[in-house]
């Protein structure tokens, strides 16, 4: 399977998170072309703000792994991550991650992970490659936000 692949399975969890009324997004993290586990975002069904997609994805990974950093894992996630997720995935060590959407602009998201390079004294930076189906995981977010202000 390639990236867009990937991305597409992640859609469709985003998909899942949506009919249970969470923000649509979905994250998987890859082994060796291997799934090796996925998840949606579930905070509000969850009762717990931490339960991003990516964070549901690496801490069940780090389970199934029994080890707490991923090393050598690439994460596939539907929209860019937010900062608590980007701590995460650099204290899990993972390699590189691909996202579709971003929040606002490739330029944005650029200088927020140079910002972060800078400031914050953070030990292991992966590879972040957006843009990923971008039109149709953003088409998602902004199709849930609609209706949900209608």
């Amino acid at each position: 399977m390639n990236d867009e692949s990937y991305i597409k399975k992640c859609i469709e969890l985003a998909k899942k998170s949506e009919t249970l009324k969470e923000i649509p997004v979905g994250a998987l993290l890859i082994i060796n072309n291997e799934i090796i586990f996925e998840s949606h975002n579930s905070p509000i069904n969850d009762k717990d703000p931490t339960s991003h997609a990516e964070i549901n994805v690496i801490r069940r990974a780090c389970k199934k792994l029994n080890n707490y950093r991923l090393k050598n894992t690439t994460l596939y996630i539907s929209l860019e991550p937010c900062i608590m997720c980007i701590g995460a995935i650099c204290e899990a060590r993972i390699d590189r991650v691909i996202f579709g959407a971003y929040v606002d602009d490739e330029k944005k998201f650029n200088e927020k992970i140079l910002f972060y390079k800078k400031n914050c004294n953070i030990d292991h930076m992966p590879e972040f490659i957006g843009g990923v189906l971008k039109n149709d995981c953003s088409l998602i977010i902004k199709n849930f936000f609609k209706r949900k202000r209608s």
